[in-house]
C-alpha cells in the first residue's frame, strides 16, 4: 500500500531505526559539503548503560579478610546463594603485599587483563545523591535527602542519565554537555559540522538530550532504505526528490513545520554519515557478533571518520539489558558479562575489543569508556537464586587516559571507597546489602566532563548537586 504524507513523517520522526536506515541515502553521494576542522585535539567519550542494575557485589570481590565476610552474607549457591567461589575470581594486581586485594568475576578475564594493565580504573559505591551522607543515621532519620523513588528501575535510569533526583527530567547529562560542546566548536571554530556531537547506537535515550541538541540515533547493521529509495539508480534518487519534496510541502503547517524540518534535518545528517564512512578504517581487531559487541564496532567505525565529519568532540551511548536478576543471577551474570548461552562473547570481551580498537586507530588516550547503571543489588540473595534492587555499585572506566590498575588513587586500587560488608551495618540502607553512596553521579560525570575540556563554569551548571560536595572531591582524580 503507497505511504501517504502523514505515514513518511511518522515514521520518519519516531522511529530510531530510520536515522540508520537512511544512512544507505549516502551511497548517492550526496554528503554535505562539511568545513575541515581547524582544531586536532580529539576526545571522545562512550557510554555504555547496563539496564536492569548490574550486581556489582559479583563484579568487584575483596579476596582479602574480608571475602569471608562476604561469602557469608551472599550464601552458599547449593543452597540458592550468590556467592563466587575464591579460586574462580580472577585476580586484580594489588600495588603492594598490604594493599587491599580484590578479584573480577571469572566472566571477565579481559577487563581484569585491561585493570592489571593500568588501563581500567574501579570507581566503587558510586550512586544517585543529593548530599554526601555522613552516616547511616543521616539517611535513616532523613536529615540529608535522598534522591526520588530510590530502588525504581525507571526513576534511577532517568536519575544517572540526568542527574535530575527529583520530578520529571527533560535533558541528560551528555545532552548538555553536548549543548556546551556545539557552542564552543562552532564560536571557535573547531567545529563546523552540521552533525551533532552526540549519537546513540542503543534507541533514543534522555541521557543523550540536550536543551538545544537532539542526538543522532541509529541502529547497527539495520537494513538500508526504510522507504526503500534503491542503491543510486534513477528510479531511487526519484524516489528521494518526491520524498523531500512531500516534507517542504509542508512549510507552512505550524504542527507540521517542525517535524518535517527534524526529519530534514535526520536525512542531511544521515547522509553525512553514511558519506563518511565510505572511508571507514577496517579493523584487524574482532568484534563479538552480539548487541553489544556491534554497537561498540559502530561506535569505533565512526571514530574512525571523525576527521570526515569535521568533528572534534564525541559522546556515543550503547546500551547493555538484562542485568534484572531477580532470579537465576549466577548464570544470567555469567552470560551478560561473558558469553551467553550461544556461546557468544558480550561485556567484557566487547570492551576489549573496542578498546583494542582505539590502539589500531592511535587514539587510545583520547577516547574514555564508561559503565552507568540502574543501581547495584542486595549482598543477601532472595527468593530464587537472585537479588532485590539496591543503591551504590562499582563502575568501570576504560581507556588510555585512565590512571588504571593497581597503584590507582594512591595504591588503594580503585576510586571512591568500597562499603563496609556487614549486613545492616554502617553502609547498609536497610538490612539486606544496599550501600548508601560514597561518591555521586555527579562527581563521576563531572571527571570525566573536566577530562573532555569542559570549563568548571560549565560544569557546575550540568551537574547540579555538584555545588554540595566538596571542590576536593569534585574531580575523583582517575582521568590523565
Amino acid at each position: 500500500m503507497p505511504h501517504t504524507r502523514r505515514d513518511f513523517i511518522r515514521l520518519s520522526c519516531c522511529s530510531a531505526a530510520t536515522l540508520s536506515t537512511l544512512a544507505g541515502l549516502g551511497r548517492f553521494g550526496m554528503m554535505s559539503a562539511l568545513a575541515a576542522p581547524t582544531c586536532t585535539d580529539y576526545k571522545a567519550l562512550v557510554c555504555i548503560f547496563l539496564f536492569g542494575g548490574n550486581d556489582s557485589n559479583n563484579l568487584i570481590v575483596p579476596t582479602d579478610s574480608r571475602f569471608s565476610q562476604y561469602q557469608i552474607a551472599r550464601g552458599d549457591p547449593a543452597m540458592g546463594g550468590l556467592a563466587l567461589a575464591k579460586a574462580t575470581l580472577v585476580p586484580l594486581n594489588p600495588a603492594s603485599s598490604t594493599s587491599p586485594m580484590y578479584g573480577m568475576h571469572p566472566a571477565a578475564p579481559e577487563l581484569a587483563g585491561l585493570y592489571n594493565s593500568n588501563n581500567l580504573a574501579i570507581l566503587a559505591n558510586v550512586g544517585t545523591l543529593i548530599k554526601p551522607f555522613a552516616s547511616k543515621t543521616d539517611y535513616i532519620n532523613r536529615i540529608v535527602r535522598a534522591p526520588d523513588n530510590l530502588f525504581s528501575h525507571s526513576d534511577q535510569q532517568d536519575q544517572w542519565q540526568t542527574v535530575q533526583l527529583s520530578g520529571v527530567p527533560s535533558t541528560g547529562w551528555a545532552g548538555r554537555m553536548a549543548d556546551v560542546i556545539k557552542a564552543a566548536g562552532s564560536a571557535s571554530g573547531c567545529d563546523n559540522s552540521s552533525f551533532p556531537p552526540i549519537l546513540s547506537v542503543a534507541g533514543q535515550t534522555i541521557f543523550c538530550t540536550g536543551n538545544q541538541t537532539q542526538p543522532f540515533a541509529m541502529i547497527p547493521g539495520a537494513p538500508p532504505g526504510l522507504f526503500d529509495f534503491g542503491d543510486g539508480s534513477p528510479r531511487g534518487v526519484a524516489r528521494l526528490a518526491a520524498f523531500q519534496q512531500i516534507l517542504t510541502l509542508d512549510a507552512g503547517i505550524s504542527l507540521v513545520q517542525p517535524a518535517s524540518n527534524v526529519t530534514i534535518s535526520s536525512i542531511a545528517q544521515s547522509r553525512a554519515l553514511a558519506g563518511a564512512l565510505q572511508s571507514k578504517h577496517t579493523f584487524t581487531t574482532a568484534f563479538p557478533s552480539t548487541s553489544i559487541g556491534n554497537q561498540l564496532k559502530q561506535v569505533a567505525e565512526i571514530i574512525s571518520v571523525q576527521s570526515q565529519l569535521g568533528i572534534n568532540r564525541q559522546v556515543f551511548f550503547c546500551s547493555l539489558g538484562g542485568f534484572d536478576t531477580h532470579s537465576d543471577q549466577l548464570n544470567i551474570q555469567q552470560g551478560l558479562l561473558g558469553k551467553d548461552t550461544q556461546n557468544s562473547a558480550q561485556l567484557s570481551a566487547s570492551m576489549k575489543a573496542f578498546f583494542d580498537a582505539t590502539i589500531e586507530l592511535g587514539v587510545a588516550n583520547k577516547v574514555t569508556t564508561f559503565t552507568l547503571s540502574d543501581f547495584s543489588r542486595t549482598l543477601q540473595p532472595a527468593s530464587n537464586a537472585g537479588s532485590d534492587h539496591a543503591w551504590g555499585s562499582h563502575h568501570m572506566v576504560m581507556g588510555g587516559a585512565v590512571k588504571g590498575g593497581a597503584a590507582s588513587n594512591g595504591g588503594t586500587g580503585l576510586y571512591g571507597t568500597f562499603p563496609d560488608l556487614t549486613l545492616n551495618g554502617p553502609d547498609d540502607a536497610t538490612s539486606n546489602g544496599r550501600w548508601i553512596p560514597s561518591t555521586s553521579v555527579d562527581q563521576y560525570g563531572a571527571t570525566v566532563a573536566k577530562w573532555f575540556g569542559l570549563a568548571s563554569a560549565d560544569i557546575l551548571g550540568i551537574f547540579p548537586n555538584l555545588v554540595n560536595f566538596p571542590a576536593t572531591s569534585q574531580d575523583l582524580g582517575f582521568l590523565l
